[in-house]
């Protein structure tokens, strides 16, 4: 060996000489124990996934929340008030009604006094001035009847808005409240229509009527009259008569 490979070992091992001195006595032996590291790589892996764990559960939580807020949250507009709007227009033509009412008393009492039997015992006049309160409430009648097609006409334009509107609705509802408040708003808006349906059948309905019984009565009056003609009286009798004294 060479002199200077020789100084190169003595000094290397005098430097680890001097730094063993320098380390304390308790440490200079480091035991290694796989046994207890292993378990303390358990221990935190199992506290790493009760962590995650944790977290999921909070996750799922807050989803939840977020679906029952969304089950929970209403249209932002209702179309009750329009659908509603259209019913009392409806009703306000019926309650119009001219000169017989949709009333089992209105009804009765126009058939007392204007329809039904005829009194012969009446003038003339009065039997004419029945018959032109009899036409005049067929033609009452059947004004009330055209004004309810042109109502309910007029309510197909606003009806298919609020369908289509409905419809759009259902497509885009985040819950199920959402979802029950378009539903209930389709059935009120089949309500309305069906209300207008019953209102314009009614309507024309007691047009009719009234021109049929105006006509039975018409008819009826003629007959009596015609009747009560061909009785007047005894009628000529033949006698004798002196034309000269």
């Amino acid at each position: 060996m060479s002199h200077r490979r020789l100084r190169a070992t003595l000094a290397a091992g005098a430097a680890g000489l001097v730094f063993a001195a320098a380390i304390p006595a308790q440490a200079q032996w480091i035991v290694f124990d796989p046994q207890n590291y292993v378990q303390n790589v358990l221990t935190a892996a199992r506290e790493l996934q009760q962590i995650n764990n944790q977290i999921q559960q909070i996750e799922n939580q807050t989803t939840s929340l977020i679906n029952q807020a969304r089950n929970l949250a209403s249209l932002p507009y209702s179309l009750v008030s329009t659908i509603t709007s259209q019913i009392q227009r409806t009703e306000q033509l019926i309650a119009q009604a001219q000169r017989i009412a949709y009333s089992v008393a209105s009804i009765n009492q126009a058939f007392t006094t204007s329809y039904g039997a005829i009194n012969l015992n009446l003038s003339e006049q009065q039997m004419i001035a029945q018959a032109q309160q009899r036409w005049q409430n067929s033609v009452a009648g059947l004004q009330d009847a055209l004004k309810m097609q042109a109502t309910v006409v007029g309510n197909i334009s606003t009806s298919r808005t609020t369908v289509t509107s409905l419809g759009a609705s259902s497509q885009s509802a985040t819950g199920a409240l959402q979802a029950a408040q378009v539903n209930n708003q389709l059935l009120v808006q089949i309500s309305q229509q069906l209300a207008d349906l019953i209102a314009l059948e009614s309507a024309n309905g007691r047009a009719q009527a009234l021109v049929a019984a105006a006509k039975a009565t018409d008819q009826n009056q003629s007959s009596a009259e015609f009747t009560n003609f061909l009785n007047y009286g005894a009628g000529y009798q033949p006698g004798s008569a002196e034309m000269f004294h």
